[in-house]
């Protein structure tokens, strides 16, 4: 009884669609592909030219002033990059942080907007918020098909596909801080006479910033997740290592260039979160 209407074609129809926005917006995607490509790749290379001391040096200083003026965090970034240095896999993080600060810095870009328009229109929400529960739900590896698709094989599918991933919290917590500001506050400020600008920037935005902050963190933490399964399209960087120790079963090579990826977490993560509580 339950195939009296036959196999739908679903998966012909995507594959057509697929097809369709390869050829009428490959005007957009070489550009992309070609000269962001090229961009980010640079980035990368000219991360790896300057000597690591110098680097470690300035997270130091940064996690060292962020923190409060503590040394936990600071001592730990110079052990943890220290560490990723002497592994020989300098310039394999230098890539790795490129990969994650593009695709962070797209996603917030996207995200805040979105957000902040969600919060204003009901209508927005009620669009948007299905798209995001189906970014959140779909398995990571078919964001990797039409990154592909698109843009071939490299750092640009790989940032693409973690941008489809890490953006919803983001745009989320943007949301929630923003609908979160007390009623109080909103209707004062109306009773000075601010405009729809004003109270955003001045009002709203300002006492929205610690959850805003929060999905912020939560964005770069989904974005550097995405790092091993990006190398499967090509993405350079830990990813790659521990892939290439995956296909060969050496799990020693595995396990340090994983312990890199969360060394680089641990740092990000705890920078953000000391600029959140500032």
């Amino acid at each position: 009884m339950l195939d009296f209407i036959g196999k739908i074609p679903l998966a012909d129809w995507i594959d057509l669609a697929t097809d369709w926005m390869q050829e009428t917006f490959e005007f957009i995607f070489d550009p992309i592909k070609d000269d962001f490509g090229e961009f980010v790749e640079s980035t990368a290379d000219w991360l790896a030219e300057i000597p690591p001391i110098v680097i470690i040096l300035l997270v130091a200083v940064v996690a060292f002033f962020v923190s409060g003026k503590k040394f936990g965090l600071a001592a730990f970034s110079i052990v943890g990059l220290w560490f990723v240095y002497n592994q020989e896999l300098w310039e394999q993080l230098m890539a790795t942080l490129t990969l994650v600060v593009f695709a962070s810095l797209i996603s917030i870009i996207i995200g805040i907007p979105a957000g902040i328009w969600m919060s204003k229109s009901v209508w927005a929400q009620r669009i948007i918020t299905p798209i995001l529960d189906f970014m959140q739900t779909m398995p990571a590896f078919v964001y990797l098909i039409p990154a592909v698709v698109f843009f071939g094989i490299g750092m640009v599918p790989g940032i693409f596909a973690s941008v489809v991933f890490a953006t919803p919290p983001v745009v989320r917590f943007t949301n929630l801080g923003i609908r979160q500001v007390s009623s109080e506050l909103v209707e004062a400020a109306d009773a000075f006479g601010t405009t729809g600008a004003q109270k955003l920037f001045k009002v709203e935005l300002p006492m929205a910033r610690k959850t805003m902050m929060a999905g912020v963190n939560q964005t770069i933490m989904l974005a550097l997740s995405m790092v091993v399964i990006a190398s499967m399209i090509g993405a350079p960087g830990l990813g790659d290592e521990v892939l290439t120790a995956l296909q060969r079963s050496r799990g020693g090579p595995g396990f340090v260039a994983g312990l890199g990826i969360v060394i680089l977490a641990i740092i990000i993560d705890r920078l953000s979160q000391n600029v959140n509580k500032k």
